[in-house]
């Protein structure tokens, strides 16, 4: 019988390490795909420039020279101006999560000087939970039919040019 050469007990001893180390690195490989991703969204918030503005010193255009143009504005009352900054945490294969917020709200007075800074974190923010289901609506409930074929007819002879307009010397034909 012929001996085993040398190259094939190397072979032996070496085959199961090799794989165990390819397994090692598969499994390193795919588990980089399971940790979550962390992300900032927003305004990034400076300290320093927060604290420079000052009330009854800084105007609008004094805030938006050192601290940019804002994120939004408020569309009722006075024109506030909020500078919104996140920090999200996805999960794999899961939805994001805000970690961490920061609203910082600079006031206005009606000439355009700063009133007040406000800084505000993620306990003042609404959670909601939107029905799932269908929105209700008032009044009866039609079918696909009713709503597509539901006008015929409605509209009267007058919206169909059938009439003739105001007869009368009037504005309004009275």
């Amino acid at each position: 019988m012929d001996e085993p050469d040398d190259w094939s007990v190397k072979m032996r001893s070496f085959g199961p390490k090799i794989a165990a180390a390819g397994l090692v690195m598969a499994l390193a490989a795919l588990a980089g795909g399971c940790t979550s991703i962390r992300d900032h969204r927003g305004y990034i918030v400076d300290q320093t420039l927060v604290d420079s503005v000052q009330p009854g010193v800084d105007n609008r255009l004094s805030v938006e020279k050192t601290l940019g143009r804002p994120t939004f504005v408020s569309q009722f009352g006075e024109k506030d101006w909020y500078y919104v900054s996140q920090f999200v945490k996805t999960p794999p294969f899961g939805r994001p999560r805000t970690t961490e917020q920061t609203v910082l709200r600079v006031r206005f007075d009606p000439k355009g000087n700063v009133v007040a800074v406000d800084r505000r974190g993620v306990e003042q923010v609404a959670r909601i939970s939107p029905n799932g289901d269908k929105t209700p609506t008032l009044g009866r409930h039609r079918g696909l039919l009713e709503d597509l074929f539901g006008n015929i007819g409605a509209v009267g002879a007058g919206g169909m040019g059938g009439q003739a307009g105001p007869s009368g010397p009037g504005p309004n034909g009275s």
